[in-house]
């Protein structure tokens, strides 16, 4: 098939004026989405492919969601925006609804336009109330792009960025399968990482440390869900030596796992939580920080040095608000869950069980990781650490082939379906990846074979 004219008319315009994030410019070849319904997105040629990338992981409630659609278009009509030093119905609606999912005292909201500068707040906001000017984040993170959040991140994307004067210091956080500790079980992979991370703080100085700064589950960099007592570990951690702890829910967050919060899962509450993506799905560019009372009480009586001319939008603010009340009407979170437990979770097991190219599956509710190698015993991967490979990029253009469109980053296929999808799409999925897969089998024996590239 061909791209239709408009289709044809788009991708043309889009070559010549679109500068395109984290990309080399030229080799570039976008693929053309014309339009998109819950599960589901049409490119340019017609071809109808299953979401299993929720675009950047963000459109939990699927595609053009008609009440959240509704909303944005009445909001329009009644107030399409005011500037963020005035009260406004939805935007005091939205923060409520926020507050009233977040653990424990997390009960005021700072809103912010996406995740990264959602980030970039909390650690101000941390740094100042502490009068500390350390970040501690661990390796394999992504925190955003803007300049404190990619200094803050922990995968390559950061080197190009990183003039050594962030006052971030990076650590290692649990990772079992690929552990730095040695370990070979979760309970030594979780106690061997808190004596890491104690390490660190003392040899960096308590005092000089404002904040620790963590994904709830690292996310772009590969879904490796803490292990039990981890999360609450480092919250002591952190009560000890009197250092804000900062968990980045951008991802995670509104059902993704399952659950309204990662970290209320793990009975862990935060001073400061950032959250973006699933709180509307994307549908308008919002994000944020729930702030706790210590942090808050700092700010009382003296002003907070920063804000955004589109804070709090009302547009964002009514489909955040559209978005929560169906994800509570329609029990989005508890269907992702459950999608993850009775489907997801087999099938990849099932799949890891059939192509010695799955090391490893791992994840939550609709949120997971498949860890592709060249050899198990080895666990050597197909793509290094923020880089490609032709196994990697053959994956994604025989995904795509097939019909299903994938977020694949080094050498893992990430498996996060909106939170709505149906057990039957979610098989569909499956059965796809099922054929993916043999493909990369085949690949991976060519490249092992004497005479392979």
């Amino acid at each position: 098939m061909t791209l239709t004219d408009d289709a044809a008319r788009t991708y043309e315009l889009d070559r010549r004026h679109v500068f395109h994030s984290w990309s080399a410019q030229a080799g570039l070849d976008p693929m053309v989405v014309t339009r998109a319904a819950g599960s589901y997105v049409w490119d340019g040629e017609g071809n109808r492919l299953l979401d299993f990338s929720s675009q950047l992981v963000n459109t939990n409630i699927g595609h053009q969601h008609p009440d959240v659609v509704a909303a944005i278009a009445e909001q329009a009509n009644k107030l399409a925006t005011i500037a963020p030093q005035y009260a406004n119905d939805v935007r005091s609606e939205a923060a409520r609804l926020i507050a009233e999912r977040a653990p424990g005292d997390l009960d005021r909201v700072f809103f912010t336009n996406g995740g990264a500068d959602a980030n970039e707040h909390a650690v101000r906001m941390a740094r100042l109330a502490t009068g500390r000017p350390k970040v501690l984040s661990r390796y394999r993170s992504y925190h955003g792009g803007t300049q404190t959040a990619i200094n803050l991140t922990g995968d390559p994307r950061r080197w190009p960025n990183d003039a050594a004067n962030a006052g971030v210091v990076h650590f290692f956080g649990p990772y079992l399968y690929r552990s730095h500790f040695h370990a070979q079980t979760e309970a030594e992979e979780c106690e061997r990482a808190l004596a890491h991370l104690e390490q660190i703080i003392e040899l960096e100085g308590p005092q000089t440390i404002a904040a620790v700064l963590l994904e709830a589950i690292p996310g772009t960099a590969g879904i490796m869900v803490p292990p039990p007592g981890y999360l609450a570990g480092v919250r002591e951690l952190c009560d000890r030596y009197g250092i804000v702890l900062i968990i980045d829910e951008v991802m995670t967050g509104f059902g993704r796992t399952g659950a309204w919060f990662h970290s209320a899962t793990e009975g862990v509450v935060p001073d400061l939580l950032t959250f973006a993506k699933g709180v509307n799905s994307g549908y308008v560019p919002l994000g944020g920080v729930l702030i706790g009372e210590r942090i808050a009480e700092h700010f009382a009586h003296r002003p907070y040095p920063g804000g955004l001319t589109y804070s709090g939008h009302p547009l964002a603010c009514a489909a955040a608000v559209a978005a929560i009340n169906v994800m509570d009407r329609d029990v989005i979170v508890e269907n992702a869950l459950g999608i993850g437990l009775e489907v997801i979770a087999p099938g990849l097991s099932q799949l890891a069980e059939r192509h010695p190219s799955v090391g490893e599956v791992r994840g939550l509710g609709v949120f997971w990781a498949i860890e592709l190698v060249s050899d198990r015993n080895t666990r050597t991967p197909v793509a290094p650490t923020g880089g490609s490979s032709p196994i990697m990029a053959q994956a994604m253009s025989t995904a795509k082939s097939l019909g299903l469109l994938l977020f694949i980053n080094s050498n893992r296929l990430h498996v996060v379906p909106p939170c709505t999808i149906s057990p039957s799409e979610a098989q569909e999925g499956l059965d796809i990846l099922d054929k993916v897969l043999s493909r990369v089998d085949d690949l991976v024996d060519e490249a092992n074979s004497p005479s392979g590239a």
